[in-house]
Formats: C-alpha cells, structure tokens, sequence
C-alpha cells in the first residue's frame, strides 16, 4: 500500500522545480555572459543551441519509463540539476569559465527536458482526474512564480553582490551555488514527499510505435501549413527575445539601456513576468468564450504590433525606469496574449489518435522555431546595430500574418476545449 501524500505537499514545489532550470539556461545564462564580458553573437549563438533537448524531447521521452519510474527520474534528474548549478558556480572564477559552463548548461538543458517528462506524467499518474483539474492551476502558477523567482529575484541577487563584492565572476558564482543547495535541497524532499503510486504502468516503446507515430502526425491534414505555423508564427519573438534581454542591460555608448542586473531583474524578470502571464490568462479566457477563430486576428495583432516599442526605445533610449517598465509591460502582455493562440492551435492540431506524442512533437517544432532565429540573432544585431535590428524583427512579423492567413479552423474549436 502506498503512502497518501497530500498533492499540496509536492505539486507546488515540483513544477518550481521543473521552471527554475529552464529559466537559468534559457535567461539568467544570457545575463551572466553579457556581466562576464561576452559578445551578443556569442551569447545568443551558444545559448540557442540550450534549445536542442527540448527540440529533440519527445525522441527520447517515450523510452523513460523502460528504464525506471517517473519517481525514479524526477529526483535524479533533481540531483542532476543541482549538481549542474554546481559545476556552473564551480567554473565561473577558473580561466576555462566558457567552456566549463556551457557544459553544465548543456548537461542541466538534458536534465531539465528530462525532468519534464517525467514530472508531467507523474502528475497524471500520482493524481486522479478530478484533482488533475483541481491542481492545474496551482501547478502553472508555481511554474510562473518559479520565472520570476529565477529571472526576476537571482538576477537582481546577483546584480546586488556584484555591489558588495565589486568581483562579478564570484558574485555570479555564489548566486549559482545557492541554487545548487537549493535543489539538493528539492532532491531531499520529493526523495520523502511524493507518493509511491502502486502501479505505474510501463508502456514498452517500440520503434515501430515511434515510426507510427511520426508518420500519422503528417498525415493530418492542412500538415504543411500547420508546420509553417508552429516555425514561422513566433519567428520575430524568436530574434527579439535573446536580444532585447542584451539590450537592456548594454551600455548606452553600445546603443543599450544601460540597466544593472538589479533593475533588468525588476524590469524584465518581474513586471515583465506579470504582464505576459495576465496576457495568457486573458487570451485563454477570451478563445474559452469564443473559440480561437474568432480571436484568432487580434491575437496576431496582440503577438506583433507591441514589438514596436522596442524600435522606440532604441531611438529614444528613455533613463526614466518607469517608461521603460510600461514599454516593456506593453510588450510582454502583448506576447502573452498573443501566444494564447499558438498553444491552443497546437491543441488543435494534436487531437485524434496519439494525440499526447503529437502534441509532445509540436512542441519541439515550437522549441526550434526559437532555436533557429536566436542562432543569428546576435551576429544580427551586431552587424546592424539596435535600432535597425529591431526595424527587422517588426519587419518579420509579416511572416506571422501569413502563415495565419493560411489556417482553416473550426469556429467551434477553443469553446469545446474549455468545457
């Protein structure tokens, strides 16, 4: 017989724990190697590639459970996880910081995709339906408060020992080793806390299986247009999210904003942060009362018209931090919403059989779709300068508009995945 465990006791700390790895590499690594002296085609080139676990995801994903439990993975890769926060922190100050980071990025990239599928399928598995649906809620906004924790507070931690210490390489490096406790910290407690379900049922992946899989999900129809979409819908976000972040902290003789960390940590990681999750809880309220159809354009409009700020502030290069918080809001809320549309098509396009391994695929295709420009980006960025990059990427929007010209979708779909 199986321990009861109250979902209270490791829901929220499970999926605290399945954000703060993915923001490290995917935000606070970005950060740390503009404060560390780095090039942005450097940083958006290295930290693109993070992206690739998470592409290659659901590849793997169909095989964890041959091996062991989801239990099993969840504190393992926790252990993992933490044991990459420490290589990081270990690294920073030695002459080889560059390669010896990036490598425990890549492994704590790994992990954390691992981690993913694993702590999903347990929340299926540990939790019966009707506390599925109670605990969804509970579970995205621990996951958010994980963003902002990692984004927003570990930034502006970092940004203020660099204060106290006037070293930024060990202020970078206790912050990390702090989050490597911290996750010894999770390892310990979901080692105790989560529940020993009495039976987890091993579904034996065959390649086969795999091959089937992939081949049904080209077959649906409209195939191609839907691909275009999943590449090409967040292609501008794609170029600007790495750089706006070096942006606002680049010297203003480099054409930036010239924030601290502590101020980029309130600004993006904080304002920025509450204003994309009231985006998406307003877009999914308003595809839940009409369908995605129906919101389908002022979504589009939401996604890309409020990158124009950015062109705003690299001619205006306001000092006022509150213009530059509104700026940003305006922004972040405007992807939000927007990016509403994006996960319900995905939604969309996975029903029908293998619909979780369809959706797992779409997925990847929405990882490579911000793998791919952030290759570039920086290199981009430098050739041109701010302001014209981001003429660029408003410029880009068009290909957004096009390929969501190009879907037909039943008008009653988004209605009938609410109720």
């Amino acid at each position: 017989m199986s321990k009861r465990r109250s979902p209270w006791a490791w829901v929220p700390t499970l999926y605290f724990a399945e954000g703060l790895p993915y923001v490290a590499v995917m935000t606070i690594s970005l950060i740390m190697y503009k404060r560390l002296g780095l090039s942005n085609t450097d940083i958006t080139l290295y930290t693109s590639w993070l992206y690739l676990p998470w592409v290659i995801k659901p590849l793997w994903g169909p095989f964890v459970d041959v091996i062991k439990t989801k239990r099993w993975w969840i504190v393992t890769m926790q252990l993992l996880i933490g044991a990459a926060f420490g290589g990081v922190a270990f690294t920073i100050p030695s002459p080889y910081w560059l390669q010896g980071t990036l490598a425990f990025f890549w492994l704590m990239a790994f992990s954390s995709a691992t981690h993913d599928i694993a702590a999903d399928g347990f929340y299926m598995l540990g939790l019966s339906q009707h506390r599925q649906a109670y605990f969804v809620g509970i579970r995205s906004t621990f996951y958010r408060i994980a963003t902002i924790f990692g984004q927003g507070l570990l930034v502006m931690l970092a940004g203020n020992l660099e204060v106290i210490t006037r070293n930024v390489r060990y202020s970078w490096s206790l912050m990390f080793y702090g989050m490597a406790g911290l996750f010894i910290a999770f390892w310990l407690w979901h080692h105790y806390i989560l529940p020993r379900p009495e039976k987890e049922n091993k579904e034996q992946a065959t390649n086969s299986q795999l091959r089937h899989t992939i081949v049904t999900f080209f077959q649906k129809p409209q195939v191609w247009t839907g691909i275009c979409f999943m590449l090409f819908y967040r292609m501008p976000e794609g170029l600007l999210a790495k750089v706006s972040a070096l942006f606002l902290i680049d010297a203003q003789n480099k054409g930036g904003l010239g924030l601290s960390p502590a101020e980029y940590g309130f600004v993006q990681g904080t304002v920025g942060v509450i204003a994309l999750t009231l985006g998406g809880i307003l877009g999914g309220i308003a595809a839940s009362r009409d369908g995605l159809k129906r919101w389908l354009w002022p979504m589009v409009c939401a996604i890309t018209l409020p990158d124009l700020v950015y062109v705003y502030l690299a001619y205006a290069l306001p000092q006022n931090l509150g213009i530059i918080n509104v700026c940003v809001f305006i922004e972040q809320f405007g992807y939000g919403f927007g990016f509403s549309a994006y996960m319900l098509y995905l939604i969309y396009y996975s029903q029908g059989e293998h619909k979780t391994a369809h959706y797992a695929l779409c997925t990847a295709l929405m990882a490579l779709s911000m793998m791919i420009p952030g290759l570039f980006a920086g290199a981009l960025q430098e050739t041109v300068g701010y302001q014209t990059f981001f003429i660029i990427v408003v410029a880009a929007c068009s290909l957004t508009f096009i390929v969501s010209s190009l879907l037909k979708i039943d008008p009653e779909f988004g209605k009938k995945a609410a109720d």
